[in-house]
This record gives structure tokens, sequence and C-alpha cells, in this order.
């Protein structure tokens, strides 16, 4: 009877480490159940898809940033037509000598300007006709909301070739590429901030701001926006991926910018060179490799933002990170020291039984 009894009861060895494991297992629920709390909520979680995403846009940036200052003249001709890469030219020469690797620095400067005015003009486009008109309500919510109707069944491709088109060459410069593509990518975005922004306007804290006499203009951007930052980089990153592929879309067309070079630009000139039937690949490659690679980084950057927009994506993430922890600590302890810690604790028992 003796024996049963302590045989049952813990030595305390056995209560020590069950306190000790109890309490790590307390201060890391703690650990893991803590809110990030500031501007860090409105982040997305570091995960091996967003590292990668921001590798790739920043190589992409930095080449085409400093890349025009480590190379020649892209436009100097020279009469080594078609030369494949050598140690003179590392991505070979044009019909006409140019040297590729110099063509593709500039372009890239070019394309990622254009990127960057488009997404800006669309995300001031779409966060004005949907934010403000939202919030404001009456007569200005229906006016904005049927000029983003209007621009919204507009089929975007066919408007920006009609208006490329009747643009003359000599003025068909980078900014005006980039205003056309801005003009016909911000609806689709105005019509999420407006449905976001009156979820927000009619929650309590906005009221309380309103009934206090706060201005429009202050409570737009103290209550308001800071909530729609996450919906707004999103929009912004995905006006960019369009801008780049629609701005090469229409130089491989012939109605890009007359002015300047861009990735979309060195692919026209390919196509018109015949550098596909002449097997000339390290002309048309390495411009729709960037292209590639640049909506790529872009594209797993968007998704992870959308973790912080949808819930639900965040739920999923959460769930599959508490699974990794409980399966880590799982091994740990069916590891050689939690084999070593129950050897221990069954001497100690029949220690106490003896």
């Amino acid at each position: 009877m003796t024996n049963i009894q302590e045989d049952t009861e813990p030595t305390v060895g056995a209560l020590a480490e069950e306190a000790d494991g109890q309490s790590t297992r307390s201060i890391a629920t703690v650990r893991s159940a803590k809110p990030r709390g500031g501007f860090r909520r409105f982040l997305p979680t570091m995960t091996p898809w967003l590292v990668t995403g921001i590798v790739l846009i920043l190589g992409v940036t930095a080449f085409g940033l400093l890349g025009p200052f480590l190379v020649g003249d892209p436009n100097a001709i020279r009469d080594s037509g078609m030369q494949p890469p050598s140690g003179d030219n590392l991505l070979g020469t044009t019909q006409t000598g140019q040297d590729v690797l110099a063509q593709l620095a500039y372009a890239t400067r070019g394309s990622l300007q254009i990127g960057l005015i488009v997404g800006v003009l669309a995300t001031v486009l779409s966060a004005f006709f949907g934010i403000l008109g939202a919030y404001l309500g009456g007569i200005m919510d229906e006016a904005f909301s049927l000029f983003s109707n209007v621009f919204l069944v507009i089929p975007g491709l066919p408007l920006v070739i009609v208006i490329s088109g009747l643009v003359p060459q000599e003025a068909r410069g980078l900014w005006t590429i980039a205003i056309v593509l801005a003009i016909t990518s911000w609806a689709g975005s105005a019509r999420v901030l407006r449905a976001q922004t009156m979820s927000i306007r009619s929650r309590d804290y906005v009221s309380a701001a309103r009934v206090a006499g706060e201005r429009p203009w202050r409570v737009i951007a103290v209550e308001i926006l800071p909530n729609l930052l996450p919906v707004l980089a999103s929009q912004f990153v995905f006006a960019v991926i369009a801008a780049i592929l629609g701005e090469a879309g229409l130089s491989f067309l012939g109605l890009g910018a007359s002015n300047s070079s861009t990735l979309g630009t060195m692919l026209f000139y390919a196509q018109n060179g015949f550098a596909l039937a002449q097997g000339a690949w390290w002309w048309f490659v390495p411009p729709g490799l960037l292209i590639a690679l640049l909506g790529m980084g872009l594209s797993l950057v968007n998704f992870s933002i959308d973790e912080v927009i949808n819930p639900r994506l965040a739920n999923v993430r959460a769930q599959r990170r508490r699974e990794r922890q409980a399966r880590r600590a799982a091994r740990r302890s069916s590891g050689p020291g939690g084999a070593a810690r129950s050897a221990q604790a069954a001497t100690d028992r029949k220690g106490v039984t003896r």
C-alpha cells in the first residue's frame, strides 16, 4: 500500500522539472500571443517569400540606379554587330554593335522610373476618389463613385493604345506614357478604398472624433488613413507591376516613350532587328528576364502584404507557426536530453519506492 502511494507521488525533482516546463511554456505562450503594437502591426510577417521578394527588388533597383555609372554609352555604334557575350561585351552586341549590357542598365532605370511614377499617381488618384468620397458621403460620394465606375468599365489596354496613338511621337515622352498608364489604372483601387473607408467611417473612434469637432481632413489623416496603409501599400505595388508590364506592352507595339530607353523599347528593337530569327538570345532574353524577376519580386511582397489586409491569411500563418513550434517542442522532448530527464525521473521514483 505504501509502495503504491509512494510510486504515484512525484518527487521534488520531478515537481521542479514540471514547474520549470510549465513556466517555460507559459512564457512562450505569452510571447507568441503578444500582439504587435504601434506601426509594427501594419508590417507583414518576415517570411522566406518576403525576403526573396525584397532581395529581387533591391537587386534590380541597384542595377538600374548604379549600372548606368558603370557602363559605357549605350548608343555608341561599333562595327562588331550581333556578337555573342564575350570578355569585351559581357552581354554581346546588337545589330549595330551597341553594347547590350549598357542598354540594359539604362533601360532598367527607365522602367523603374515609369513604374514609380505610375504607382504614385495611381495611388493618389485612388485615395482621393475612394477615401474622400466615401467619408464625405452624399452627392460627393455619388459623383466620385460614378466617375470611378466610368473608368472601371472602359477597357484599359485599348484605351491606352488609343491615347498613345493620338499623342504625336515627338511629344510621347516618359511622363506622357506614365500619365496615360496612371489614369487608366486607378478606378479598381478606388472602389476597394471606398468600401474600406465606409466600413471604418462607422466605427466608434471615428464617430467620437467627428462629434468632438475635428476637421474632416484631420479625421481622414489621423483616424482613417493609418488603418488603410496596408491596402494602399498593396495597391501601390500592384500599380507598379501593372505599369512596368503595360509600358513594356506599349513599347513592344511601338507606342512607348520616344525619348527614353526602357526594357520594353529593348524588346521592340530586338524584334525589329530579327534577334529571335538570328538566334541572338543575348539581345531579348536579359530584358525579358529582368521584367520577370522584378514582377516576381513585387508579387511576393504583395502576397506578404495581403496577410496584413486579410485576417484569414494571418490566422493561417499564425496557426502554421504554432504547429511548427509544437513539433519542435515535441522533438526536443523526445531527444537525448528529454530521454535522460525521463530516465532520471524513473530512477528517483524507484529509489523512493525502495
